[in-house]
């Protein structure tokens, strides 16, 4: 009689022991993204796949909502003065860092001088050039100064690389990743996966839903398919867009878009022969149908453009004709260049971005009747962003959304713009003066005036090509509930939950 009541009693520790892990199971996020992390240092960050880890671990003062709003963050508000100048963000109080720490002003301020500092090599520093001045007014409230008038100062604390983090481990950020993020870090393997687990003392009361997440490192696209449609993921962000069809047509997944700012870019840098002739780089856009590009690259998930401000914002440039393919002229101008037999060139593209690969083979194409040959050298992404990026003469990259037209525009065509001074080099100044002015713009008017004219430059210049602007799709089971694509491409999991 004891050992069957002892047996019984087995028996339904170990159903309880299932129904538990089935819950906990339940709780456990799965999702992939398509390529390895280089840093879990968010200042450092530069690939989307890091951002997607950075969202969920730390947070900034302000934060970009769906509707690409500045909203509070860990600042519950923040006042300026009449001329623009001076900023003061009000912290909220009791939200803690994941080592258990109160957040502090004086966490704000080593945040901020660490990504002022040259040597740390953050693509945010130049935003910060700006300010003259910051200090502590006491334990939550921050304070600072700027050399000029900055409309958009709070917008800058959105963006993906100003992740607060705690004095005491900044220098260790990079191995030890601690935020006041939903979600805390637990580990990384390179090339396989992060682990990240449910912050108990997150300062949103309630949230996160989720146990923990697990973020998968799948390069192929259709292992990322593969994996979702047979429910091994419960999630694969920026979906490839050549699977967007099969995924619609599986009925246990679903598919979440929405339009983005992000744009893959053909990158010419000037300080690079021949493109440090103004011509050669008119030549090259003269060229190409962006229209053909984007059906080509995007199978037509996105819209052409002729710089990071998209159609849809209301600064856009319409005067500015997205036109079609001219070789005629493209000659003319290489000839005027000294090239009139044309050129030959390497363009370089990374790997395992099937959109730039597509866009790289195209524009190889369109250039031919120029009389340019241009030879396509796929490089893997780490040593892409080693060797090439930045270095490299004519190759393609890729960038995210940026929550303002100043964020979109300043940092890749301002002389002194960290993206702009990594990539094409580009100097003209006229630019900088509609880009510092734009800065200062008293009205919505004024400031609108100044974006578009700041756009004809880019287009008359070439200092590269946009050619065009990218929908942002997720694909997820149809049991993810509490989900909505951000056009930052930011994951968001703070209220999703997984069904039965």
């Amino acid at each position: 009689m004891i050992r069957r009541t002892m047996a019984r009693a087995a028996l339904s520790a170990l159903l309880l022991a299932g129904a538990t892990f089935a819950a906990q199971a339940a709780g456990t996020f799965r999702m992939s993204v398509e390529s390895n992390l280089n840093t879990l240092d968010p200042a450092k960050m530069k690939g989307g796949q890091e951002y997607v880890v950075a969202y969920m671990v730390y947070n900034g003062l302000t934060i970009i909502d769906h509707d690409m709003v500045t909203k509070p963050d860990l600042a519950e508000r923040w006042e300026h003065s009449g001329d623009l100048k001076t900023w003061t963000f009000f912290l909220k109080k009791g939200v803690k860092f994941h080592n258990g720490r109160e957040l502090e002003a004086e966490d704000v301020l080593a945040t901020v001088k660490r990504i002022q500092d040259k040597a740390i090599g953050s693509t945010a520093r130049a935003n910060f050039e700006i300010v003259e001045g910051m200090k502590a007014l006491d334990k939550y409230t921050v304070q600072f100064q700027l050399k000029s008038p900055y409309s958009g100062f709070a917008d800058l604390f959105g963006e993906r690389q100003l992740r607060i983090l705690p004095r005491e481990a900044i220098d260790t950020i990079a191995s030890k990743p601690i935020g006041t993020g939903p979600f805390k870090f637990v580990s990384f393997a390179p090339g396989d996966r992060v682990v990240l687990t449910r912050n108990p003392d997150y300062f949103e009361k309630g949230l996160p839903k989720l146990d923990d997440v697990v973020i998968r490192i799948l390069p192929e696209p259709a292992a990322q398919v593969a994996a979702l449609t047979t429910g091994e993921l419960d999630f694969v962000w920026n979906l490839p867009l050549e699977s967007i069809d099969k995924v619609k047509a599986t009925a246990s997944v679903k598919i979440d878009s929405v339009p983005t700012s992000s744009w893959d870019g053909i990158i010419m840098n000037a300080k690079v022969k021949p493109f440090d002739d103004k011509r050669v780089r008119q030549a090259i856009a003269a060229a190409l149908d962006k229209a053909i590009l984007t059906q080509i690259a995007l199978f037509g998930h996105g819209t052409p453009s002729h710089s990071p401000i998209p159609p849809s914002h209301p600064y856009f440039n319409k005067d500015l004709p997205i036109g079609k393919a001219d070789p005629a002229k493209a000659k003319k101008l290489l000839a005027e260049a000294g090239l009139a037999n044309g050129f030959e060139v390497t363009l370089y593209t990374p790997t395992g971005r099937a959109a730039r690969e597509r866009l790289a083979l195209t524009v190889r194409e369109l250039l031919k009747p120029a009389g340019v040959t241009v030879n396509v050298q796929r490089v893997p992404f780490d040593v892409f962003l080693k060797d090439i990026e930045g270095k490299a003469g004519f190759y393609i990259d890729g960038f995210f959304s940026r929550s303002t037209a100043d964020t979109s525009l300043y940092p890749w065509y301002h002389s002194r713009g960290s993206w702009n001074t990594t990539l094409w080099s580009y100097a003209n100044p006229k630019m900088d003066e509609a880009l510092d002015r734009a800065r200062q713009a008293a009205t919505d008017a004024e400031a609108k005036s100044l974006y578009m004219e700041a756009q004809k430059l880019a287009v008359e210049d070439s200092p590269g090509v946009v050619p065009y602007v990218i929908n942002h799709v997720n694909g997820m089971s149809a049991k993810v509930t509490g989900f909505r694509s951000h056009p930052m491409m930011f994951v968001d999991l703070r209220n999703v939950s997984l069904g039965q």
